[in-house]
């Protein structure tokens, strides 16, 4: 896909006005919340929460929100609506599947506007478990690569047990199953290795291609979807 890769959903954001900047704080402070409530509010026992921190540090979220978020998640402090994690499995334009990731206090408003969106823009839902079969769950990763590194990231990584790696822009990724993520990335870290990024995802098993319009109709169809301040993350597999 043309400026993006299977790991899109996660993007760097920078640049971005106040009013986008806050949408982004909102997702991750959702993400936050759903993690602490799952699993308590001690990161050093949470490991979802740990990871959750970790991509709220990548944008920059104030310390006194991730706070706040922890301790209305963990029930320390009792404001808002409940928060819930919901997945919705789509076709896009081309039969790209999609998988997109949500946190919402209000599910019927979530579904009705998702489906709006992808009605809008050429995409349409499908049942749940339709497209489970075309993605893998995995944990990545993934690390700044230096050109003359890479060979002794890649021996690392072997050793730390990772299933697979790649390097795409300068970016090594480790990739693990999902239940050994914590090790693994405690493994690499060992090595004096500070990690952009750590989080559990999909990878595609199946990929299609698109060009032309259909591309660009996927393309609007991604951002949209993306701008919405209950999607958190979208797993597709263009390739």
């Amino acid at each position: 896909m043309s400026g993006h890769s299977h790991w899109a959903g996660i993007k760097h954001h920078k640049g971005v006005n106040d009013a986008k900047r806050a949408a982004i704080f909102t997702k991750y402070g959702r993400a936050i919340i759903v993690a602490a409530s799952h699993g308590g509010g001690n990161p050093d026992t949470n490991f979802a929460l740990r990871l959750a921190i970790d991509q709220a540090h990548s944008v920059n979220m104030p310390k006194e929100n991730i706070e706040r978020a922890i301790a209305r998640g963990s029930g320390e402090l009792k404001e808002g609506a409940q928060i819930e994690e919901l997945t919705y499995e789509a076709y896009g334009p081309g039969n790209v599947a999609m998988l997109i990731e949500t946190t919402t206090d209000n599910k019927n408003r979530t579904v009705s506007e998702i489906k709006t969106l992808l009605t809008k823009g050429g995409g349409k839902f499908v049942p749940a478990g339709s497209l489970s079969f075309l993605f893998k769950r995995v944990g990545r990763v993934s690390f700044p690569c230096p050109p003359d590194q890479k060979e002794s990231l890649e021996l690392f990584a072997i050793e730390a047990g990772a299933e697979d790696f790649s390097l795409e822009d300068d970016t090594f990724s480790v990739f693990t199953k999902p239940t050994e993520l914590q090790t693994v990335k405690a493994a690499l870290e060992a090595h004096s290795l500070v990690p952009t990024s750590a989080l559990l995802g999909y990878l595609p098993v199946q990929t299609v291609t698109l060009t032309g319009d259909t591309l660009n109709t996927f393309e609007r169809l991604y951002e949209v979807l993306d701008d919405h301040p209950d999607v958190q993350t979208i797993w597709h597999n263009l390739k």
